[in-house]
């Protein structure tokens, strides 16, 4: 029977592709899923500048608390969302306030001394620990039960080239930033291995296609349904990146170097290296959304991150009929309205995307198993920040969405000011991995938050 052959012998009888395996790998007819547990899945959503707390947290608590304009796009996931006030980034030493706020947020520990000079304060480097998105996917990839092929994916929405503090929050280890993929075609390559350049993108799915003609014979109806849906996903985000490209082509004819300097955000003596493609956010964020979905379903990888421009990131949302920057507008003081109402908007856009990513999950079907990817999913949508003008890292915000972790969704609590290196240590416990201390220990000892599950 095919479920007795192992996935070398599988490739060695039927001359498949490795591409064309990693589509195939979750469908329960081949026997490759592994039946022990179902999978957990989790997904870091980062979003610049801090939040308008009047406006973000939940007024009541509990079960039967209120959504507030920036987070009723997650309405429809109420029961399956949780917000967590209280929660401080209590990390000091050296860097500024955003860069602290961002180096500090996954590691939970201090930025190394070094020569990268913020807006105040003293100049600092990189971060002195591991990340706990990275620190999860080692553990995954060592268990032959959980391991997959990436382990974890780091997608990026116009996060500049230029490597600081500043644009980066995942670490591999002390001083060891991951940079994330900000580029859909070239992550779009990594994940299917068949696309060398964006001119080659439109034979990808036609060499798939032989592959799957292969096996269609080997398979159950209902994973041919799967794999049908499967298809049509991938044929979609390919469309979609042929559509983006053309877009790009005739936007670096159109645009000027001036207008694209003004993308980024101006620190003294870092020259800006800015992608060219401010006005195409929105279709960037959902293609990186699709491509997330796709190496969910395919199980390409259990963890992955989501950083949504970097701190102090200056894009202009002129699809909500805002000119300004995002990082200029979060220093003004509450009292100019027209600044406030922006950020309000601005942080509304960004929760719609979370919500995408949760309305994708959830209407995709858990391959081998039951009910949705949502259910056995966990997105946790956070800040470097509290408050943009005041820079606080008290109430940074963390929404979480979805079954993965097995919390207890659909309320909204205060903690009253913990460090978030408890909150670190809730997700490790809840992944399957629980730790004593994660990051800086100091601000681990009264151990994992109480209420969660």
């Amino acid at each position: 029977m095919v479920h007795q052959l192992s996935r070398r012998d599988f490739l060695q009888k039927t001359g498949i592709s490795f591409a064309a395996a990693n589509l195939l790998a979750g469908l329960p007819s081949l026997g490759w899923a592994s039946q022990a547990a179902p999978k957990k899945r989790l997904v870091f959503i980062f979003s610049p500048n801090g939040v308008i707390p009047d406006h973000f947290w939940p007024k009541t608590l509990g079960a039967d608390y209120d959504m507030q304009r920036i987070l009723k796009p997650l309405e429809p996931f109420k029961k399956q969302t949780m917000t967590i006030k209280g929660i401080g980034n209590l990390i000091k030493g050296d860097g500024d306030g955003h860069m602290r706020g961002m180096g500090c947020l996954l590691t939970g520990i201090e930025l190394f001394p070094g020569d990268v000079q913020g807006g105040s304060d003293t100049p600092a480097g990189w971060a002195m620990g591991i990340s706990v998105d990275q620190y999860l996917k080692n553990q995954l990839q060592a268990n032959a039960d959980t391991q997959t092929r990436f382990g974890s994916l780091e997608f990026g929405v116009m996060v500049p080239d230029r490597a600081d503090t500043w644009t980066r929050w995942s670490y591999a280890g002390p001083n060891q930033p991951v940079a994330p993929i900000d580029d859909p075609y070239q992550m779009f390559d990594k994940m299917y291995g068949q696309a060398k350049n964006r001119a080659m993108l439109a034979s990808v799915l036609d060499d798939l296609t032989e592959d799957f003609k292969k096996v269609e014979k080997l398979i159950s109806v209902e994973d041919r349904q799967l794999l049908d849906t499967h298809m049509q996903m991938v044929r979609k985000v390919e469309l979609e990146l042929q559509a983006e490209m053309a877009q790009q082509k005739k936007q670096d004819a159109e645009q000027s170097g001036d207008e694209r300097a003004e993308l980024d955000h101006a620190i003294p003596e870092l020259p800006p290296n800015v992608r060219e493609d401010n006005d195409n956010i929105p279709q960037i964020t959902k293609m990186q959304i699709e491509l997330m979905v796709n190496g969910f379903v395919h199980d390409m990888n259990r963890i992955a991150s989501l950083q949504i421009t970097n701190s102090v990131g200056q894009p202009k949302m002129k699809w909500l009929g805002i000119d300004e920057g995002h990082h200029g507008l979060s220093h003004e003081p509450d009292s100019n309205e027209d600044a406030y109402e922006k950020l309000i908007k601005i942080n509304t856009w960004y929760c719609e995307q979370v919500a995408h990513l949760a309305k994708r999950l959830s209407e995709t079907p858990e391959p081998g198993g039951s009910g949705s990817m949502l259910d056995n999913t966990t997105i946790i949508w956070t800040n470097e920040l509290g408050k943009g003008n005041s820079h606080t890292h008290n109430d940074i915000p963390f929404v979480l969405v979805g079954g993965g972790l097995g919390f207890k969704m659909g309320q909204a609590i205060d903690v009253k000011k913990v460090a978030h290196n408890r909150l670190l240590l809730n997700i490790c416990e809840a992944m399957g991995y629980p730790q004593k201390t994660f990051g800086n220990p100091d601000y681990c000892g009264d151990g994992p938050l109480t209420g969660l599950t």
